[in-house]
């Protein structure tokens, strides 16, 4: 039977358990890893000389051009002016070799928390052509720092499920053909991954997956699905223990329920230290 497979990846802007950034390895870890039609990539940095490792290179493009035959979706959160005056930007994207028929950008929400560290926050949404029909796959990154801000963001996400449930049933704008208004498909069938900053015990776990209501197909963790009962693997702090001071998973791939008997496999790439999170991958029935 045929498969579709995605990896979904927090690659720290490419920096490694050695401290050095190095995109031709996330790409090739990424590659062997599975043979994927869809990659999830967050904290992906274009010209912010002042993180760890890093030059300041345009690691939106070189992702890109590193996987040709791949569509490029970027997804940028934060986007502040650099000192020479041009844009400093980070956030997230997705790479695909399948059809990419609808784009979206969400910036989720940012209460305001005077003295926590944060950033804006954003997730980056595709409208595929999988063999199967259509399918949506979104990936983001929730805020570390902030419990009230990473809850917020968890209530966006359920917002965007049941909004594209919506969308899905708005067919015919055939006297709108050919400019901005025409219909473009955005299905209630989706794929959600992120690094979301909480462990398989927090409730906003549990609330991501509660239901949406209105004929909309709830999230359910694919991890959950494949292995019922069992601990999630680890996907942050295998091997980087600086930062890490235990290994835990805050990576998850959810899928909506109309697409949970296509779920095959979930699994961890347990044995590269390429970033400080680990791969997980998901394969589906087509």
């Amino acid at each position: 039977m045929a498969r579709f497979n995605l990896i979904t990846w927090n690659i720290q802007w490419g920096r490694g358990c050695d401290h050095c950034v190095d995109l031709p390895r996330i790409v090739r870890t990424a590659r062997e890893t599975a043979d994927f039609d869809v990659l999830c990539l967050q904290e992906v940095a274009r010209n912010f000389p002042g993180i760890p490792g890093a030059g300041g290179e345009d690691q939106f493009r070189l992702l890109a051009e590193s996987l040709p035959g791949y569509a490029a979706v970027e997804g940028v959160g934060t986007d502040v002016r650099a000192v020479d005056g041009t844009r400093s930007q980070f956030g997230n994207m997705i790479l695909t070799r399948l059809p990419v028929l609808q784009a979206f950008r969400h910036l989720l929400p940012w209460p305001a928390e005077p003295g926590v560290p944060s950033m804006q926050r954003v997730a980056v949404e595709a409208v595929l052509q999988a063999p199967w029909g259509l399918v949506r796959v979104t990936t983001t990154h929730l805020e570390y720092y902030s419990a009230r801000q990473r809850a917020a963001q968890v209530e966006r996400l359920r917002e965007l499920q049941a909004e594209a449930a919506a969308h899905a049933q708005d067919l015919d704008h055939s006297r709108k053909e050919g400019g901005p208004f025409q219909n473009a498909p955005r299905p209630a069938s989706g794929i959600l991954t992120a690094d979301f900053n909480f462990r398989p015990d927090d409730p906003l776990h549990a609330r991501l997956q509660a239901p949406l209501g209105h004929d909309a197909p709830r999230y359910l963790d694919a991890w959950q699905i494949g292995y019922p009962g069992q601990p999630h693997a680890p996907t942050n702090g295998v091997f980087d223990r600086e930062q890490w001071p235990e290994p835990y998973a805050c990576d998850f791939i959810f899928v909506t329920e109309d697409m949970a008997d296509r779920v095959h496999e979930v699994r961890v790439d347990s044995d590269t230290d390429a970033s400080d999170h680990q791969p997980v991958v998901l394969a589906l029935n087509c």
